[in-house]
């Protein structure tokens, strides 16, 4: 009996052995799939940062083109704004109900004494 236990011991500990393997590849397999999915992130996100800034540029140089060529219209909405008290103000939002009614909602439930 003796000799069957050391055999299936050894199995054992030999697949145990190609599993601890195993795993350590597949970890390291991740670790470089995650460092280049990081790499190309950055890069993406350098090439945004370079085409948001070149639509900047480009709206800006397109604006004042047709600002040099459009003189009058700018001269026009200057005037209307200083006509226009209300020019540069945001209209007022309306105040939210304090009703404890509808303050009421499925996480919370208020309690009146």
């Amino acid at each position: 009996m003796l000799p069957v236990f050391v055999v299936l011991f050894l199995v054992s500990y030999g697949l145990m052995t190609l599993l601890v393997v195993e795993q350590g590849r597949t970890i390291d397999n991740q670790r470089s799939l995650i460092q280049s999915l990081f790499d190309d992130s950055s890069k993406l996100a350098q090439l945004r940062v370079r085409n948001q800034q070149a639509q900047a540029q480009a709206q800006a140089a397109a604006k004042a083109h047709s600002q040099a060529q459009n003189p009058s219209t700018q001269d026009k909405t200057r005037a209307q704004a200083k006509n226009d008290p209300n020019a540069g103000k945001l209209p007022k939002l309306p105040k939210p109900p304090t009703d404890t009614a509808t303050m009421e909602d499925g996480r919370r439930s208020v309690m009146l004494i």
